[in-house]
């Protein structure tokens, strides 16, 4: 019987797999400014150093330690967004929201991976940045 639910429970996974889909988009201007929500996954201590895009919301995914508190974290994002709205995600430099997206868009969420991230799209593209306040902080 354990061994049905374990075949049952990776069948489950992969066909979940199949079907997200995840968008990928490098930052511009357009999106920046358009009505779809930017959650910033990075630590706090990245919002300090960089700003974080004006208007964007900051939630931690991954601590500086890199440990992670999916329920905490889920609570938050579920605050910000519907489960099926569009909304895109940022962090430094693309390769915590590259992970985090494939995790949501499996779990019935509409995410927008902006690739590049702080670092590499928004800095470089010289977009500006705004000063991080821990009032901005979604709790």
């Amino acid at each position: 019987m354990m061994k049905i639910f374990k075949i049952y429970s990776l069948f489950l996974f992969i066909n979940l797999s199949l079907f997200a889909t995840i968008e990928n988009r490098y930052p511009n201007m357009a999106m920046i400014n358009s009505k779809v929500k930017i959650i910033d996954i990075r630590a706090e201590g990245e919002w300090y150093e960089t700003g974080i895009l004006k208007g964007s919301y900051p939630i931690t995914f991954f601590n500086s330690r890199g440990e992670y508190n999916i329920s905490d974290f889920l609570g938050k994002l579920n605050r910000v967004v519907k489960k099926g709205e569009k909304f895109a995600l940022i962090c430094r430099s693309g390769s915590r929201t590259t992970t985090v997206a494939k995790f949501l868009s499996r779990n019935g969420y509409n995410v927008i991976n902006l690739t590049g991230g702080i670092l590499y799209s928004i800095k470089k593209l010289g977009m500006r940045t705004v000063k991080y306040s821990s009032s901005q902080k979604v709790r």
